[in-house]
């Protein structure tokens, strides 16, 4: 079951549990994207039947490396200077007014 998630209206941030979480590059070409979600989904199979400490650091590492190159995790893929504000809770941000009006809150 797909859960639809507000945006940012900059399409930056998506917003679970009132909390930021970064959203995958828009400039990645459709290849790109399914080719590193294939790994993400992967790598977190291989997190969930992790045998040993050594499999399960390797997955992890997976799961890191697919999230960096979604550009959902490492370097910003924006390059206006802007602060990462990844696991922020809106209202303590830059997009405070933006909250405040589709949450009520």
């Amino acid at each position: 079951m797909k859960t639809d998630y507000p945006v940012t209206p900059d399409g930056r941030y998506f917003v679970a549990k009132d909390r930021l979480w970064r959203c995958t590059n828009p400039d990645l070409t459709d290849s790109e994207r399914r080719t590193y979600v294939k790994e993400l989904m992967e790598a977190r199979r291989a997190v969930k039947h992790a045998s040993t400490q050594t499999e399960l650091r390797a997955a992890r590492s997976s799961v890191q490396r697919a999230k960096e190159c979604l550009g959902e995790r490492g370097p910003v893929w924006w390059d206006d200077g802007a602060e990462d504000v990844t696991r922020y809770h809106p209202k303590n941000t830059e997009y405070a007014d933006w909250w405040a009006e589709i949450s009520g809150e």
